[in-house]
């Protein structure tokens, strides 16, 4: 951002919030202070203008959950699908969005921005294991724009456990089938928590040997009774043989879910973060809670193929695929080397402020956020199978300069409460291409999202809840800027997104929330396939309509070995996800193969559910899940029938339920857990994804552990 920005914007923000903060008609309560929240607790839920969800420790601890996919699942409205067989890449999808990388979801950990890249490049290609977290937060609706820029599917939010004050070490070990191995250890006190994992396993596929290591930091310090700063700091790497190209219908046939030729092909990463939140009060009816974040992302990944139609090793070797003969990679004397480092930096102090005005109390929460993005991205074309260098074809350099301002109220009257919300986006985009004459492009995003949200205490133990806003998300730099320096015509994603809920409590042991939505995108930036497959870019009109619904209950004992029943489940309903236009490809401006209006998007099952119910009591505790997933196209012209010698990436997903156990034993010995679980106890073979090729589901998995904390 230069110095004119600054002078125009923040200076003026800063002056008027502050001057907002100090101004009020009668004498409000000191609000409460905090750090950046989401969604907050359960009871906080209540809140909340739109649907909003929390999956607490208690829970992840008891289902043993091996990954954020297993975890998100159990939350209506989400999609979650699998790629490694081990959640390292997760593909996350919310009410109907293409779940590819997660692009379309915004991912916070603790309340900040958590991909490498979320203006620029919002991709998921790594993710922090589940251990690292205590809570996690699903929030969709008008809440939205607080958050940002993505503001169209939802906000996921992870919460990294808070520091202890007491003097703890805890020790968990596991190991199971296909090779799963995990050691993690946790020493904390006076404030400071130190949490280390480390797992391995074989994955879902031949030749797919999987490492991944991280250590977080967590320090936090209260000075005084009422400043808090916290302190955190992780490094995460991972060495894996990972190849990006699936199966062809031939090759699924011939050899089956688990074959995978792809032997040379190597994915590595390092990821380094760090961030700090100063928590201060202003007066007594004001807090400042500031942020500030650093990340370092570097990945290299040197791959053969990056899709079933990758021409990389000649037309011999992809025919060969395609009639489903088994390949020697040994022989393709070619070898891509992708090598990508991203920096992201960013300051986002925060103003909560209480205040009435008449009968009516209030609560303002405002916010200006300042961030960066750098990438410097590499190809090296090799001549053989190993290579890890060669003929340099790519090297470009991509910046995102952004600033963003949000405003949200909460109108109190009595039993309703009226919230309306307004965000501003403006991102400025860089590429220029370090090869050949070094053409250059810039671009700049920007958009005004409004929205409003109401609720209604109808009683105690029920609330009313509707919401209405803009959902906005800015486009690649490598989609909006050509590589020849040019501007492309593509316009950010916009959509009008209402929701209408009821949440509450039934008989003092029922919880409940039941949410209908409407998303009608103006202009929805389809996914085709991402780095290297055969479907491009496009961006046309799309409507989702559906109807989630989640409750939960843990009774009291019912008899004489006190043993307490539990059950929580998540349906969700989406008739309508349909293309309300032919979709539009932006390279050449030509209709996408087969869209057309009242087609269905891709990757949106009509349905999906999940069921979990166990009984438990100190000593024990005991679980089945069930979780479906309804049938879903992979392609936009809704092939229904996969080609009986076709690439893969077409054709019906067929519907899947998958049933998992899970045990823990609390013995009479202070601090210890035995427990197992396992994954997939059919053993159900199912296509999990044709984007690049059939990917096959996570096979069954079982995993036995212990922990002990003292």
């Amino acid at each position: 951002m230069n110095t004119s920005t600054l002078k125009r914007v923040v200076v003026p923000w800063i002056l008027a919030t502050s001057a907002y903060a100090g101004w009020g008609f009668a004498e409000p309560t000191s609000p409460k202070l905090k750090t950046v929240v989401v969604v907050g607790t359960r009871e906080q839920a209540a809140d909340q203008p739109g649907s909003a969800h929390t999956l607490e420790a208690a829970d992840l601890e008891r289902a043993h959950v091996l990954s954020v996919n297993e975890a998100l699942r159990k939350v209506p409205g989400v999609v979650v699908r699998d790629e490694e067989g081990f959640g390292l890449r997760p593909n996350i999808g919310i009410r109907g969005l293409n779940p590819t990388r997660s692009t379309k979801v915004l991912l916070l950990e603790d309340g900040l921005p958590f991909t490498y890249a979320p203006y620029g490049d919002n991709a998921s290609y790594f993710h922090a294991p589940i251990e690292r977290y205590e809570r996690i937060e699903v929030l969709k609706g008008t809440g939205m724009l607080r958050f940002g820029p993505q503001t169209i599917g939802g906000v996921v939010n992870y919460l990294t456990p808070e520091p202890p004050e007491t003097f703890t070490t805890a020790i968990d070990l596991s190991a199971g089938s296909l090779g799963y191995r995990r050691a993690r250890a946790q020493v904390g006190g006076k404030g400071q928590l130190l949490d280390v994992v480390q797992k391995q396993g074989d994955g879902a596929r031949d030749n797919q040997a999987l490492k991944q290591s991280d250590a977080h930091y967590k320090w936090t310090h209260e000075f005084g009774s009422d400043q808090r700063l916290t302190v955190r700091a992780s490094v995460l790497s991972e060495d894996s043989m990972v190849t990006y190209s699936g199966l062809t219908d031939a090759e699924y046939r011939n050899f089956g879910p688990a074959y995978n030729p792809f032997a040379n092909d190597r994915f590595q990463i390092e990821r380094f973060g760090t961030s700090a939140t100063w928590a201060t009060p202003l007066g007594t009816r004001s807090s400042l809670v500031s942020n500030a974040y650093y990340y370092e992302f570097h990945r290299d990944w040197g791959r053969q193929s990056s899709s079933t139609t990758d021409g990389q090793c000649g037309s011999t070797f992809t025919n060969a695929r395609l009639a489903g003969t088994r390949v020697n990679v040994d022989a393709c004397n070619s070898r891509q080397n992708r090598n990508r480092d991203f920096t992201t930096l960013g300051l986002e102090p925060r103003l909560q402020s209480s205040w009435s005005l008449g009968s009516a109390d209030s609560s303002l929460e405002t916010g200006l956020r300042v961030h960066r993005e750098t990438q410097d991205r590499l190809q090296f074309n090799g001549d053989s199978p190993i290579a890890t260098t060669g003929r340099l074809v790519e090297h470009n350099e991509r910046t995102v300069d952004a600033w963003s301002g949000f405003l949200q109220n909460r109108f109190e009257f009595d039993r309703f409460a009226l919230i309306p919300a307004l965000r501003y986006e403006n991102v400025e985009l860089t590429r220029r291409n370090r090869l050949g004459s070094g053409a250059r492009g810039r671009d700049r995003v920007t958009a005004w999202i409004p929205g409003i949200g109401l609720t209604f205490a109808v009683n105690p133990d029920t609330t009313l809840f509707a919401g209405a806003h803009r959902g906005f998300a800015p486009p690649r730099v490598e989609d909006l800027i050509g590589n020849n320096g040019g501007s492309v015509d593509l316009d950010p994603e916009s959509s009008r997104n209402i929701e209408l809920g009821l949440r509450g409590q039934l008989l003092d042991q029922l919880t409940y929330e039941l949410a209908a939505f409407h998303n009608d995108f103006g202009n929805q930036i389809a996914i085709g396939s991402i780095a290297g497959g055969s479907t491009p870019l496009a961006q046309g009109r799309a409507r989702y309509q559906g109807v989630e619904l989640s409750a939960r209950t843990e009774f009291a004992p019912t008899t004489r070995h006190g043993l307490s029943p539990f059950l929580e489940f998540a349906v969700t309903s989406m008739p309508v996800a349909e293309q309300r236009s032919a979709l539009i490809r932006v390279d050449n401006r030509q209709i996408v193969a087969g869209s057309g209006a009242g087609r269905r998007m891709p990757y949106a099952p009509k349905q999906t559910a999940s069921l979990r119910m166990g009984l438990g009591n100190p000593t024990w505790d005991a679980a089945i899940e069930g979780v479906f997933v309804g049938s879903q196209f992979a392609d936009f012209a809704n092939t229904e029938a996969a080609l009986m010698l076709g690439n893969g990436q077409f054709g019906e997903l067929g519907a899947v339920t998958l049933v998992n156990l899970s045990g823990n034993y609390h013995p009479q010995l202070s601090g210890w857990t035995f427990y197992a679980t396992m994954k997939n106890v059919f053993d159900r073979d199912y296509i999990a994804d044709r984007t690049r090729g059939i990917l096959p589901g996570a096979p069954r998995q079982l995993v036995i552990g212990a922990s002990y904390r003292f």
